[in-house]
């Protein structure tokens, strides 16, 4: 393969190691290459539909999708839209003090449908806490994911039933999970794959780099997929890393590919082929997501303190969205008729999205105090006591209400 940049295939000289220069003495002129070394053209990325619609050629990831039929863009179409829709209803919600906090996925749809739309259903998934697009594609129903956010469970579904792990919210830990369950089904015998998903901030934890040497060193087959969405809540890519993300994994012995993550073909085609490089036994693969956060990190974060309209204006012209039905209305893929069908099927799932978490019971009070030990315990079974006396003193001051 020849995913990788003429860049990442160069060795990096430092500035210490020049020519002409002994120690650790620097002139200004070999500072100023140093710091400039960073700075260098961004290398192509994979790209199958353009931002206006237009299917391009791509002679190694054109094989993965070529059996892709006019259907099956109507399904991503969509996917993407209802999975924005669900995540606006999410929003909303949190905004009208429904739930806690919310992740919004806004502007990520393509790299999200499009990589989920590539695994088998006996492949496991590893997510974060903002693939709702995956969960979507692994048929995780959209109000399971919001008790979480509401407070009223630990995740809402079962992670065997769909092969689709509980959200992590501890950063760039589920790698390491991923990589582990990677190694077990090696061991078991099973040509599945996994793969985890992690933003752009996650990969400079510690975590992924871990994961990074286990999975190389043992050929786990597992696929780490980062939606470099280009800001860790306030702090832009080019401050965790001088080179693009995707050649990190030159460093670990594994490929590694930068993908338009607008472009939903094209996550498409490379995730499956990622995926069987996975089950061929040819081990772990990165796949780059180049894509972008439109909304905030969260309902609690202003995006407007740290990022300029310019910037967001920018990538609002490379929708994902926008680019599939420019390019479902140009090949004559979709009419009129199917837009209009499926903005009423959007807004049908909004008012489901809201009746359903309006109406989740709340939890039991007492439900913390089970499973903390597998046989009970007397520090437990006084906490329950005290806390069973404080909820009662509130019926008191209400009167016994």
């Amino acid at each position: 393969m020849t995913v990788e940049s003429t860049a990442a295939r160069t060795p990096r000289r430092s500035a210490g190691n020049k020519a002409g220069t002994t120690g650790t003495k620097r002139t200004t002129s070999t500072t100023k290459k140093a710091a400039g070394a960073g700075k260098s053209a961004e290398p192509a990325l994979v790209q199958l539909l353009t931002p206006e619609g237009k299917r391009v050629k791509n002679a190694e990831f054109d094989q993965y999708v070529a059996d892709i039929t006019a259907e099956d863009l109507r399904g991503l179409y969509r996917d993407m839209v209802l999975t924005r829709r669900f995540d606006a209803e999410a929003t909303a919600l949190q905004r009208q003090g429904e739930l806690g906090l919310w992740a919004s996925l806004l502007g990520q749809e393509a790299a999200q449908i499009g990589s989920g739309r590539a695994l088998r259903d006996d492949d496991y998934v590893f997510p974060t806490y903002r693939e709702h697009g995956v969960a979507w594609c692994r048929g995780v129903d959209p109000t399971n994911l919001l008790g979480m956010f509401r407070g009223v469970n630990n995740g809402g579904w079962d992670p065997n039933g769909n092969n689709f792990h509980l959200y992590t919210i501890v950063i760039g830990s589920q790698t390491l999970h991923a990589t582990g369950y990677a190694m077990g089904i090696t061991k078991d015998g099973a040509d599945s794959a996994v793969i985890a998903y992690f933003g752009d901030g996650a990969s400079s934890q510690g975590d992924v780099a871990e994961a990074f040497t286990f999975s190389a060193v043992y050929n786990a087959p597992v696929v780490f997929f980062c939606q470099n969405n280009q800001w860790a809540i306030s702090e832009p890519t080019e401050k965790q890393s001088r080179v693009p993300l995707y050649q990190r994994a030159q460093g670990y012995g594994f490929p590694g590919v930068r993908v338009d993550g607008n472009d939903v073909l094209a996550n498409l085609a490379v995730t499956k082929w990622a995926l069987e490089r996975a089950r061929a036994g040819e081990g772990p693969t990165l796949v780059e997501a180049f894509t972008y956060r439109m909304g905030a990190h969260t309902t609690s974060d202003d995006p407007t303190r740290y990022r300029t309209d310019d910037e967001r204006l920018a990538w609002e012209a490379k929708d994902p969205i926008l680019r599939l039905r420019r390019h479902l209305e140009a090949s004559g893929h979709a009419d009129e008729g199917f837009f209009a069908e499926l903005e009423t099927e959007s807004e049908a799932l909004g008012k489901r999205v809201r009746e359903a978490v309006r109406a989740m019971p709340d939890p039991d009070h007492f439900a913390i105090f089970e499973n903390v030990y597998a046989d009970g315990h007397a520090l437990v079974d006084e906490e329950r006591a005290q806390f069973a006396a404080y909820q009662a003193s509130f019926a008191d001051e209400d009167g016994g209400k």
